[in-house]
């Protein structure tokens, strides 16, 4: 009896192999359906082989991307390392048009995203977080203000929190007008638009939820002012920042005097934290950097939270 695979079936096999281990090294294209308007919304996903309920991270593109942008690749190669579920949603794609820049669209967007990896992955409820930059940081903050009973844990780097000021100091100004049907003063509906899309109007909301604001002190694309104010929102009284300070912080791009350091970290790398405060669950830090994300200190914040919160 000849036992010999043919040649064959075992290029096959090989290539079946393959596909399995490229597969289990990065996140695939999904669809599901999204709450909003039950259409089918895409997505890049990964879920961990487990037995038990995992972690899932929430990732979201900049300003102008989309799900395909590979802006996250470190954080999803870190969740892929750890065992975590990933998921990297379009929520209606590049901030440029009303369905877009923080619309009910988006919102339920996101939701339905959480929901699809929660139904077809064990995901730990209790361990959802929301990791985004420049757009999508801001993006993070309108999902904070939204929904923070999804989050145990929200990251935002380099965020917008005021498109009206945004559109004042003259960024992504034609997206802007696209998307809210005007410019700030046009009529009382444009400046509505602007609010309702804009997540310093339900930030309080996310008094609770442990939140962290990233800036760079060398930025030039989102004014610092944008964090500073969102911590504002969440922080109690004493700990907010005076309008004189956050106006230093923007025009001198230092730290003002009379506050205090923060200690270096080592998960920041090169871009070692300037200024640190914290306020109930709200942290925001001032790093030596621009308009960036530093995956070594989200993904280190993110570990951090979850410890303690297991712990």
């Amino acid at each position: 009896m000849n036992n010999r695979v043919p040649m064959r079936n075992l290029i096959v096999l090989l290539v079946m192999a393959l596909s399995t281990l490229a597969d289990a090294s990065e996140s695939r294209e999904i669809r599901y359906q999204s709450s909003a308007d039950q259409s089918e919304q895409p997505a890049m996903f990964y879920a961990p082989a487990s037995e038990s309920p995992v972690p899932l991270v929430v990732a979201l593109h900049t300003w102008s991307g989309n799900y395909k942008q590979r802006s996250h690749k470190a954080i999803e190669q870190w969740c892929i390392k750890h065992g975590w579920a990933y998921i990297h949603p379009d929520f209606r794609g590049a901030n440029n048009r009303p369905e877009a820049t923080g619309s009910e669209l988006v919102v339920a967007d996101i939701v339905s995203a959480v929901e699809y990896a929660r139904e077809t992955t064990q995901v730990d409820h209790s361990a959802i977080y929301l990791v985004g930059t420049s757009g999508g940081g801001y993006t993070a903050l309108v999902m904070a203000g939204h929904h923070p009973e999804i989050w145990a844990g929200v990251s935002a780097w380099v965020p917008i929190s005021d498109l009206a000021a945004w559109h004042a100091q003259g960024k992504h100004v034609e997206a802007l007008e696209k998307s809210c049907g005007g410019a700030p003063g046009d009529s009382p509906a444009v400046d509505a638009e602007y609010a309702k899309r804009s997540p310093i109007t339900f930030l309080s909301n996310a008094k609770g939820t442990t939140l962290h604001l990233h800036a760079g002190i060398k930025e030039k694309i989102v004014p610092i002012s944008h964090s500073l104010l969102a911590f504002n929102e969440l922080a109690a009284a004493k700990d907010r920042i005076p309008k004189e300070d956050i106006t230093y912080f923007v025009k001198k791009r230092k730290v003002p005097q009379n506050l205090q350091t923060a200690p270096p970290d080592p998960n920041y790398g090169k871009n070692q934290p300037l200024f640190t405060r914290k306020s109930g669950n709200a942290t925001v830090t001032i790093f030596d950097g621009g308009h960036k994300l530093v995956p070594t200190a989200a993904t280190a914040w993110i570990q951090q939270v979850y410890n303690e919160k297991k712990n």
